[in-house]
C-alpha cells in the first residue's frame, strides 16, 4: 500500500507543478495589453486626423469629426474648438469644461478614428519616394528602411533632413553610415512633416 501511495504522489507531483507554473505567468499579459492604449493616449492630434467625440446621452453633440488644416473642429453649441496639438484625453477634458456651460456634468470621450496627420516624406534615391506613415518614435533608419532603403546610386554622405520648426526651415545633416554602424545618437528621431532627402 505504501508503494502504491508513493507511486500516486510521484505521478501527481508533475501535474501539480505544471498547474502552478501555468498560474504564475497569467498576471503578465494584462500589463502588456495596456501599451497600445497608452500609445494612443499620448498621440498628439494633428490636421487631417479623424476623431470621434461621444457625449453621453447627447447624440446631437456626438459624431465623427475631421480636424481641419487650421487644427480646429466644429461642434454644436461650442463652435470651433482647437484639437490640433492635444492628446485625445486633453481634448476630452477641454470639451467637457466648455460643455459645462450648457450641460450638467457632461461625460465626454474622444477616440482617434483615423491617424492621417503623422507622416514623413522621402525624396531622392530611395526604393519608394513619397509620404510614409509614422510609427511612435520613428527614427531616420526606420523611415529609410520602410521606404525600401537607399539605392545603389545614393550619395549616403549627403543625406539630410528638412524640418520646419518654430517658423524656420532647418536643414539637418545626417551621418547615415555611422548611424548604420550603431551610433544611436546619430539615428535621429523624426518629427511629423520631416522630409528626408537622399541625393
Amino acid at each position: 500500500m505504501k508503494t502504491g501511495s508513493l507511486l500516486i504522489m510521484v505521478l501527481l507531483a508533475p501535474a501539480l507543478f505544471c498547474q502552478a507554473q501555468d498560474n504564475s505567468p497569467a498576471g503578465h499579459p494584462p500589463a502588456q495589453t495596456s501599451s497600445p492604449s497608452s500609445m494612443t493616449d499620448s498621440y498628439v492630434i494633428g490636421a487631417s486626423d479623424v476623431i470621434v467625440i461621444t457625449v453621453f446621452k447627447e447624440p446631437t453633440l456626438s459624431g465623427s469629426l475631421l480636424v481641419r488644416p487650421d487644427g480646429m473642429i466644429s461642434m454644436p453649441l461650442l463652435g470651433d474648438v482647437k484639437a490640433s496639438g492635444k492628446t485625445p484625453l486633453q481634448l476630452a477634458d477641454e470639451v467637457t469644461a466648455q460643455l459645462k456651460k450648457y450641460i450638467q456634468d457632461p461625460n465626454v470621450t474622444v477616440v482617434l478614428s483615423q491617424m492621417n496627420s503623422k507622416v514623413v516624406y522621402l525624396i531622392g534615391e530611395v526604393g519608394k519616394t513619397g509620404p510614409i506613415g509614422m510609427t511612435p518614435g520613428m527614427t531616420l533608419l526606420e523611415a529609410i528602411a520602410t521606404a525600401g532603403g537607399i539605392t545603389q546610386y545614393a550619395n549616403a554622405k549627403k543625406i539630410y533632413i528638412l524640418r520646419f520648426e518654430s517658423g524656420n526651415h532647418l536643414r539637418i545633416p545626417v551621418q547615415y553610415k555611422q548611424a548604420l554602424d550603431g551610433y544611436g545618437s546619430l539615428n535621429l528621431k523624426l518629427n511629423p512633416g520631416d522630409t528626408i532627402v537622399v541625393p
